[in-house]
């Protein structure tokens, strides 16, 4: 039986490629996207899903827009251009216009509305920063306990891309994530300690040019994009580590932990403070609030996500 879960992204250019697994993999039964500011404006972000849905043929996947700032803070906590760069994205990815628009609702009253009327049956998967799901608990405090399973790609132990102490999706609203690590559920945590492990080689490179347009106007695109980021074995991706836990939880080794958001730091905020050795933090899971991954079998990770692309590119004939 598919998983059903729904994909909540700031789509630039790894989000993009990070729908296409949820939509198309076929464990899995992608119920809605939800999109939010982040690595570009909402309103790109959603227009950027819609045309990526509509090019792999799941235009009937619903679109809801999000949060357009951060749920505290006025903007982004300091001014881009003080930090590193991250990995730049596409504005508007090189794909036709949508023909369908997105929903009326908003994302957070989505995520509300959907995990209330199906409590325990569908997985949250969160690539951007975590402000929907801050609003959505604000909504309805009962958010976490309906959620089957809640995935982040965000925060690091010990690594760092936007500023020396934070990754970007936690310290774009570090309120919000602050707010979600409190709610009462069980994060499994993504962290950057296993995504900059993905870099794409050659021969992972080759195999997605074999794979056509899907190859060559998306998924190298995109790892384009991350040519400022320098590891050994070629650009990383990081969203679709996300979705790959949900098709498949053992490509990635888990550690039990406490993690904490730092909101108030001059130079830490957005910071994830992680305690591997918590003692007796209430009745959650190991006396923790998260499970971190620190290990992935990179291997399994591509012929996992490869495997699904080479099934689309051929059914889309391309």
């Amino acid at each position: 039986m598919a998983r059903k879960l729904i994909l909540d992204c700031d789509t630039g250019t790894d989000d993009a490629v990070a729908i296409m697994l949820a939509a198309l993999h076929p464990s899995l039964e992608l119920a809605g996207v939800t999109t939010v500011n982040g690595n570009v404006e909402v309103a790109r972000c959603t227009d950027n899903s819609l045309r990526t849905l509509d090019w792999i043929g799941r235009g009937e996947i619903p679109v809801y827009e999000g949060l357009a700032k951060p749920i505290v803070r006025g903007d982004f906590p300091v001014p881009r251009a003080l930090n590193r760069n991250p990995g730049v994205h596409m504005e508007i990815l090189p794909l036709p216009e949508a023909g369908h628009a997105k929903q009326t609702l908003s994302a957070p009253e989505f995520l509300a509305r959907a995990f209330r009327e199906s409590p325990g049956e569908i997985v949250l998967v969160a690539v951007g920063p975590l402000s929907n799901l801050a609003a959505a608990i604000a909504l309805d405090p009962a958010f976490a306990r309906h959620t089957a399973e809640l995935i982040i790609m965000g925060g690091a132990i010990d690594k760092s891309n936007v500023t020396p102490s934070a990754e970007f999706n936690i310290w774009a609203d570090p309120e919000a994530a602050a707010a979600v690590f409190r709610a009462g559920w069980t994060v499994v945590m993504l962290g950057l300690d296993v995504t900059l492990q993905t870099g794409a080689t050659q021969a992972v490179r080759q195999r997605m040019r074999e794979l056509g347009p899907l190859g060559t106007t998306l998924l190298l695109p995109a790892l384009d994009q991350y040519k400022s980021v320098s590891e050994p074995s070629g650009p990383p991706v990081h969203d679709v580590c996300a979705v790959a836990w949900v098709a498949q939880p053992g490509v990635f080794g888990l550690v039990p932990a406490r993690v904490q958001v730092e909101t108030a730091g001059q130079l830490t905020s957005g910071m994830t403070v992680t305690d591997f050795e918590a003692p007796g933090f209430g009745e959650q899971v190991d006396g923790g609030n998260a499970q971190v991954a620190m290990s992935i079998d990179v291997d399994g990770f591509w012929e996992l996500t490869l495997g699904v692309y080479q099934r689309v590119a051929a059914a889309m004939g391309r």
